[in-house]
């Protein structure tokens, strides 16, 4: 075969992800505090970057030659982001917008012309042939999280940061809880008293308050903390002293009515008050002095195992409030917002001493990712702003009545409605907190699956239907045990199109057993 030389001409289509696009996606998933580091890491390597003062108002934006407290103004003066989107509110939001300005240089010829070189250099990893794919970190860590106030460096992570990460007391209990509780509504009601442990192990707050957090009756609040209870490390999650150490002795299976009496004594014992205790618990000298050298052996504070470690305490990203009309007020936290100037002023005089194309490229460079970062914040904020009034306009029954009433939600429900990619709105829920009057949660935590209606009409929650199946089998009778067959017609009955497998997964789920196993259970039990 003879070799030639020829031209031909071939199109292909390619995927080219700009640098301000990768910018304005990693800046979406950041938390809150993720992004507070990445900005710190901005402001010290960008000499056009500026901190904005929290006094900065729209006022003093309009003077340092903003149009907005939100805007960037490239004509004259300084523009910057002062952590809130041009309308703070629900009602300030319009119609869906796109990561990427029209007046901004974004082509790709303009970028390899800025960059002095083509975009395969830059981001070889996306060539598919120049190099092999880099590992991904683990999905659960956060590149920014250990970095310190400088943040990472080219995406790098911290290794220390796995080696010397302390296991919490919360994410210990948290842990034992997910194999602990099934379902998911208690699940939401044991994670809320997990938070509410303090540092030596006991729960601080009234339970009657929590249910009405919530929106759920006090004897379900008790009976998650009964499970809580029984967790690791032994006495966990008392709400005094006495209840600890009973837990502890039930623990080791010595809680018998005289232990029982001294825990519940334990003034007199702290007075030395054995005659007083000799009387009351029945016991003769001997049997009291090995009951208090047992007593003497437990932990009174359980959850000092794991550490002081100064916990992070959750900072809600938006906060939503009853307005008086009766409709929900969604606002976002200002002070999660970082606040960024760029010194146009200042680009201005340093551009006029430039000599060499070097420094007018680096110039450039430094205005135009300036200003992308303050475009990418604004834009992370109105997206923010949008998801969240979405979520409250769908969950209001949530809001309203409790956590009984969530209704099925999933991503694609919500980017249809606000006009936005179900990428987009799975990063804006990602490590986002909303503040309610029920409490904090995950922007994720509304987000319930399915199921079907057997008439056609409005589809069931998940939690709704597991609900029902439990409803069911405490009512039932030891002659006439529920098979999951049976619970499947009863359900289609009331409505639900669920198969028996799925009835079969949510029952193993709660823990309950099978059919034959209750009837025996329940035979023995009225015996």
């Amino acid at each position: 075969m003879a070799l030639s030389q020829r031209l031909e001409f071939r199109q292909t289509q390619a995927l080219v992800m700009t640098p301000q696009l990768m910018q304005a996606i990693k800046l979406l998933q950041l938390s809150s505090l993720d992004l507070q580091a990445y900005v710190e890491n901005e402001l010290e390597k960008n000499p056009l970057l500026e901190r904005g003062s929290a006094e900065d108002g729209p006022a003093e934006a309009a003077d340092r030659g903003g149009e907005d407290a939100g805007d960037f103004n490239d004509s004259h003066g300084e523009g910057g982001y002062d952590g809130a989107p041009e309308a703070g509110r629900e009602s300030g939001l319009e119609g869906p917008q796109d990561w990427i300005g029209a007046d901004l240089e974004t082509s790709r010829s303009s970028m390899e012309q800025g960059l002095g070189t083509e975009l395969e250099n830059v981001f070889p990893d996306d060539g598919g042939e120049k190099s092999a794919p880099a590992e991904a970190p683990p999905p659960a860590y956060s590149e920014w999280s250990g970095s310190g106030g400088g943040g990472a460096d080219d995406g790098d992570y911290n290794l220390e940061a796995f080696v010397a990460a302390d296991l919490t007391l919360g994410d210990h209990l948290a842990e034992q809880m997910a194999l602990a509780i099934g379902d998911h509504k208690q699940r939401m009601i044991g994670q809320y008293l997990i938070d509410m442990v303090d540092e030596t192990g006991y729960l601080a707050g009234d339970l009657g308050s929590v249910a009405e957090k919530l929106g759920c009756p006090v004897g379900e609040v008790e009976a998650v903390l009964s499970v809580l209870q029984t967790l690791d490390p032994p006495g966990i999650c008392a709400r005094n002293l006495t209840e600890c150490l009973a837990l502890q002795l039930k623990e080791r299976d010595r809680f018998d009515p005289a232990m029982q009496k001294l825990v519940e004594n334990l003034p007199l014992l702290a007075k030395r008050d054995l005659a007083a205790l000799r009387r009351i618990c029945g016991v003769d000298d001997e049997d009291l002095v090995d009951m208090i050298a047992e007593i003497r052996s437990l932990n009174p504070k359980p959850g000092l195992a794991f550490g002081s470690t100064l916990v992070q305490p959750i900072v809600p990203d938006v906060f939503v409030r009853a307005a008086p009309d009766g409709s929900w007020q969604v606002e976002l936290n200002s002070d999660t917002l970082p606040k960024v100037l760029i010194a146009q002023k200042y680009h201005t005089q340093v551009s006029k001493t430039a000599r060499n194309d070097k420094d007018k490229a680096y110039l450039a460079d430094c205005l135009q990712t300036a200003t992308w970062l303050v475009r990418a914040l604004d834009q992370r904020a109105k997206t923010i702003l949008k998801v969240s009034s979405e979520i409250v306009r769908q969950q209001d029954g949530f809001f309203a009545k409790g956590v009984q009433h969530l209704r099925p939600l999933n991503l694609k429900t919500v980017a249809d409605a606000i006009g936005m990619h179900e990428s987009t709105v799975s990063r804006v829920t990602a490590n986002k907190y909303m503040a309610t009057s029920r409490g904090i949660f995950e922007l994720k935590y509304f987000f319930t699956s399915s199921i079907a209606s057997a008439d056609g009409g409005e589809a069931h929650s998940a939690e709704a239907v597991r609900h029902r199946i439990r409803s069911l089998i405490d009512a039932e009778c030891p002659s006439d045990v529920l098979s999951d067959d049976t619970i499947v017609e009863k359900l289609r009955g009331a409505g639900v199109d669920i198969a028996r497998r799925t009835v079969a997964k949510y029952r193993e789920a709660m823990r309950i057993p099978s059919s034959v196993q209750r009837r025996r259970e329940k035979l023995a039990a009225s015996a």
